[in-house]
């Protein structure tokens, strides 16, 4: 038996997953969570073989969930996505996922990909991958990502500084930096934009 951990914010989606994925003889949802912080409790407490995961989640994403899952017990990940990002499969490949998923992904598909990631197998949206293999490299620097995943909450430039332990002139230098790498007319579309590259 494959024990699952179910996480999506949208009730609806997660509801209807769990029910379908419950109706495969080797397949058993043990948890499910709405939020990134309850998906990483859950997975402690439960110890799925492989946790299933919606890459938007609040408060944090589901990468940042994989990551600590994975940092705490031998489970598998598989994300969900419906903004299948190149960027965000490097990322995720990289955070050692095992399957990168479109939510398109019908119900029958998936159960089949997570028997595959149980057997120690990878999986990854071949429309995703050849995206991923023809995108260039990001030309942000790592401060640079983290100042416009921070300004992404509409964050004041002393409220991002705080966060990511900067001071305020060194988090604007950042800023403009990456503004002139992106040739973005504001922070706001600049952090809109690597968003869109899966870059933060």
């Amino acid at each position: 038996m494959i024990r699952l951990l179910i996480a999506d914010d949208e009730d609806l989606l997660r509801g209807a997953l769990t029910a379908l994925l419950s109706l495969e003889a080797d397949l058993a949802v043990v948890a499910e969570a709405a939020t990134t912080t309850d998906a990483v409790r859950l997975a402690r407490e439960h110890r799925p073989d492989i946790a299933v995961l919606d890459l938007e989640m609040p408060p944090a994403d589901g990468l940042r969930a994989a990551a600590e899952i994975r940092a705490a017990l031998p489970a598998q990940i598989i994300l969900i996505t419906r903004h299948a990002r190149p960027g965000v499969l490097r990322r995720a490949l990289a955070a050692g996922v095992s399957g990168f998923v479109p939510k398109t992904t019908p119900a029958s598909r998936l159960a089949e990909i997570i028997r595959d990631v149980a057997a120690g197998r990878r999986y990854v949206d071949p429309e995703i991958a050849a995206s991923a293999l023809t995108e260039g490299p990001c030309p942000l620097s790592e401060r640079e990502l983290d100042v416009l995943r921070a300004s992404r909450t509409g964050a004041s430039v002393n409220e991002i500084a705080a966060q990511v332990h900067l001071a305020p002139g060194t988090v604007r230098n950042y800023l403009s930096s990456a503004m002139s790498k992106l040739g973005a007319a504001s922070r706001h579309a600049a952090a809109h934009h690597a968003w869109e590259e899966g870059w933060i």
